[in-house]
């Protein structure tokens, strides 16, 4: 982890939705991430004003190129110069990964309950990715709740890897447009749907929350009425008001 203010070289550039993209950032000396860990991003401006955000990595492994996954925010001072504009060559300064709680590792063998709200998703795709490249036996679930099948990140990745692995299981939440065919309405989460699509209880799992601030806290306060410990909820949170969405 560094404190310190690096330039990275833009390296990739890739649509996720309409609305994100995938950036790989190339940092010399830099040695991976911890799944679930951020970097901060400092933008400035001709007249020297600046802006700072936050941005988890989506990545995992130990090398020297960072992938973050950015969704473009209506009126954001960062985030549509990110999706839009950004170009491979370019450069960027970037302080991180930081971050030493909402991680996961692989040496953890307790079965995992990932729980996201939209572009909550990018944190966890990173302990799903870590997971996938370790011998870790035990098993991950994911519940992601999102807008429509066209909002999903990493759709063909997910989907994949979820009819590949045995240690992988994935369920979706469509809480405004949902396939066709697909059993339930759109609606948003409820404590009910929650409880019936996660690990039991009993099963001890570790659960990590990420999403925007109502969904992440409403969504934690309902594992703790039903039981779960507390100390077994880990969450990372976003900006904005929404609901579960």
């Amino acid at each position: 982890m560094s404190s310190l203010w690096r330039v990275a070289e833009v390296v990739s550039g890739t649509p996720e939705t309409e609305t994100s993209r995938t950036i790989g950032l190339k940092v010399a000396g830099l040695n991976g991430s911890l799944p679930g860990q951020h970097i901060d991003i400092r933008l400035t401006a001709d007249d020297g004003y600046t802006a700072v955000r936050s941005y988890s990595v989506a990545s995992a492994g130990n090398h020297d190129v960072l992938e973050i996954t950015v969704d473009e925010l209506a009126n954001g001072e960062v985030s549509p110069y990110l999706v839009r504009d950004l170009e491979v060559g370019d450069r960027l300064e970037i302080r991180g990964p930081v971050g030493g709680w909402f991680i996961w590792r692989p040496t953890d063998l307790n079965p995992v309950q990932l729980i996201a709200g939209g572009s909550g998703i990018v944190p966890l795709m990173a302990m799903i990715r870590a997971h996938k490249a370790s011998d870790n036996p035990s098993q991950f679930r994911l519940l992601y709740s999102v807008k429509s099948p066209e909002a999903v990140f990493y759709r063909e990745e997910l989907a994949n890897l979820h009819e590949e692995s045995r240690r992988f299981t994935l369920d979706y939440v469509y809480t405004r447009n949902a396939p066709q065919g697909w059993p339930i309405e759109p609606r948003r989460l409820t404590a009910e749907t929650l409880l019936a699509k996660i690990l039991a209880v009993d099963a001890m799992p570790g659960i990590y929350i990420c999403g925007q601030t109502v969904f992440v806290e409403t969504v934690a306060d309902w594992l703790v009425q039903a039981g779960y410990p507390a100390a077994s909820i880990r969450t990372e949170r976003f900006g904005g008001t929404g609901g579960t969405r």
